[in-house]
């Protein structure tokens, strides 16, 4: 169940990374027997923050379990069963901004919801923003993640840096518009999905004409050109720009057939 990954998001990747990796080629080639030692610290500090950060959200969040949080674990579960990510961990975390998020290397990757989403949403829209962390863990995108947070934060020269960051920010991108696809297939309304995108950027809807004032305002952004260059630099694409692709994705052959298949019982 990975045949939602946007078209884009795997030649983006390995653009990225035979870029990084010639021009890493070249600047250290004199020391590039030193590259297995400095990968393999990588991975190990990239772990040990995992593990680290996993034992923190435990401390200050809410683990979702049948007993403890019946009707979020209900909601979870018809997710996982819809997509099939593998051994996930759903830990809902206090807070005031609405956000969501995944991370991990080893299993049981953690998908992490903010509390204020049980405020603003329902349980459609729910569904669709755990469908869309769990889709970043289906497709891979959550250990990759992790890792390269590590080797970002390696020492190295400021263009290198920026070079490394920067280089995959259209993979990231592309990351997005797949587990937007992912998200609409756990949840089975466009609608929904766009509502639950909006609120995500905006805050609390109340009504269709602040719903609609919303969505004119985050087009109107669109025209912006340094809105539209911010995205360049940005590893989520504009929100206005991920509606029109999720319209673009209900439309075709290939969500109706997917959507069939996902909401076929266990």
């Amino acid at each position: 169940m990975t045949e939602y990954r946007h078209p884009s998001e795997t030649p983006a990747f390995w653009f990225a990374a035979l870029l990084v990796m010639g021009i890493t080629a070249a600047i250290a080639l004199p020391t590039l027997c030193l590259v297995p030692l400095l990968l393999a610290a990588i991975v190990l500090v990239a772990y040990q923050a995992n593990q680290s950060h996993h034992r923190l959200l435990l401390q200050e969040g809410t683990r979702v379990s049948a007993q403890r949080t019946p009707e979020v674990w209900r909601l979870a579960q018809d997710c996982v069963r819809r997509l099939q990510p593998g051994d996930v961990d759903v830990v809902v975390v206090p807070a005031r901004e609405a956000n969501a998020y995944t991370f991990g290397l080893s299993s049981p990757k953690v998908v992490v919801l903010y509390s204020s989403l049980f405020k603003l949403m329902d349980a459609d829209e729910l569904r669709f923003v755990l469908g869309h962390e769990l889709g970043h863990v289906a497709l891979g995108h959550t250990w990759l993640n992790t890792l390269l947070g590590g080797m970002a934060g390696m020492p190295t020269s400021f263009f290198g840096a920026v070079l490394f960051t920067f280089t995959f920010r259209g993979w990231n991108r592309a990351c997005e518009y797949s587990a937007d696809r992912a998200g609409l297939l756990a949840c089975g309304s466009l609608h929904k999905a766009i509502t639950a995108l909006v609120q995500l950027a905006v805050g609390d809807i109340r009504s269709q004409a602040q719903f609609e004032q919303a969505l004119a305002a985050l087009d109107r952004q669109d025209e912006v050109p340094m809105n539209q260059f911010g995205e360049l630099l940005s590893s989520h694409p504009l929100i206005i720009h991920r509606i029109e692709e999720l319209k673009r994705f209900a439309a075709s052959p290939e969500y109706q057939a997917l959507q069939a298949r996902v909401g076929m019982p266990a």
